[in-house]
């Protein structure tokens, strides 16, 4: 294999969310085949924004169409987005996290966070660099890093040996930074787990990174979908130097605008500037259309949001529920996002195996935990972000599908 063949083969796409049409129109492994269980098919692989489960936020065709009506002053905008719009989402974002952000210099606008995160990564890092990264964490990180000749330095998220935070290896992640890395990214709330990073940890990431320069990427795309009992820390709010903290945030998942592909990192001006720079060759702009649906992003109507973390509260304790009855079954509940990421009992069959049996045999599609750490074989991600009744239904299947291939 070449190397450009090599590098290319480390993206390895074919398990990542998003392929599920590619997956169900694999053909049937006849070593797979079993007696399939009934009900409406069901793709955790990404949240459901197709039917009447969770409707985009108000308003949001109004301002694309709006902008579609002002042409070519919306379509090109400048490469960072259309200034005014920035200086607008500067300052709701400013008193959401709790720091002043520039909105000429200080954020641009991406073609979602999954490009905020590839500017921002390649801003901050280049081949031969070493970067740290929560394991598990966002099925992109490691593989961004490793694209981009980078070496990948893990840190362990403990997440089911602790209540009460995280789980984040401090004294790993102060050996990652020793050693040599000079970028962490991460994700708060962690995907594909759910938890929350307690004060405590985000305080001794904010030390830890000032002591020894690191630049610090924070993806911060489910902060707004918390459930309650737990305090969610902003790290560019914590006491860190704000040179060394790129923040990623949008309307996606929580807000079901997942498909007007919209992102904003908000981070030093020299960052911005690199990110600005990259963006003009990879793709010019956000999308100029879809840039004015970021005028309707938390201007909400009142107790809209409030609605929509109960359903989705709703939705993830009757999940639980149902797999937590299943033995050897380990899965820590979600404090925020939409995440369930269960730790399955020891199977007859591999992990992907078990993956393709679940699609074939009781029309469910999840997510192998190995997209989100090569230590997580025994894993699946579910995005809960679903059809409550419909939900619960492709749960109890997989359950059964559990028991039928226990080891």
């Amino acid at each position: 294999m070449s190397a450009i063949e090599q590098k290319f083969a480390k993206l390895g796409v074919e398990h990542a969310p998003g392929q599920e049409g590619r997956q169900r129109a694999a053909p049937a492994d006849t070593a797979l085949r079993g007696e399939n269980l009934p009900g409406a098919p069901v793709d955790f692989s990404h949240g459901d924004v197709n039917d009447d489960s969770f409707a985009p936020a108000p308003g949001a065709l109004v301002e694309f169409v709006a902008g579609v009506h002002r042409g070519g002053s919306q379509a090109y905008t400048e490469y960072r987005g259309a200034a005014r719009l920035r200086d607008e989402v500067a300052a709701k974002l400013a008193a959401y996290t709790g720091r002043p952000i520039s909105g000429g210099e200080e954020l641009i606008i991406t073609p979602g966070t999954q490009g905020a995160l590839f500017l921002a990564l390649a801003s901050s890092a280049t081949a031969g660099d070493r970067v740290a990264i929560v394991q598990p964490d966002y099925f992109a990180n490691r593989k961004l890093v490793e694209f981009l000749g980078a070496e990948v330095v893990p840190v362990r998220l403990d997440y089911l040996t602790h209540d009460d935070r995280a789980g984040l290896d401090l004294g790993q992640l102060e050996r990652a930074f020793d050693s040599g890395a000079r970028t962490f990214l991460f994700s708060n709330p962690n995907n594909p787990v759910g938890v929350i990073y307690a004060p405590s940890e985000i305080e001794r990431i904010a030390t830890l990174a000032d002591r020894y320069g690191v630049t610090v990427i924070a993806d911060q795309l489910y902060s707004r979908l918390l459930y309650p009992g737990r305090v969610y820390t902003h790290l560019r709010a914590s006491p860190i130097a704000g040179g060394n903290v790129v923040t990623i945030m949008g309307p996606s998942k929580t807000e079901s605008l997942s498909g007007y592909r919209l992102g904003v990192a908000f981070g030093p001006a020299r960052l911005i500037d690199r990110m600005e720079k990259l963006q003009a060759i990879v793709s010019l702009r956000a999308p100029g259309y879809s840039q004015a649906v970021l005028r309707t992003w938390f201007d909400e109507p009142a107790g809209w949001m409030e609605a929509r973390i109960a359903q989705h509260r709703a939705i993830r304790d009757d999940l639980l529920r149902a797999m937590l009855a299943v033995p050897g079954l380990a899965v820590r509940t979600p404090e925020a996002g939409s995440y369930l990421f269960p730790r399955l009992p020891a199977l007859s069959m591999s992990l992907h195996d078990f993956v393709r049996a679940l699609r074939q045999q009781a029309g469910v599609t999840v997510t192998p935990g190995t997209e989100f750490s090569p230590q997580a074989g025994d894993s699946i991600r579910l995005n809960f972000s679903q059809n409550h009744a419909a939900a619960v239904g492709a749960v109890e299947r997989v359950v059964r599908l559990i028991d039928r291939y226990r080891a």
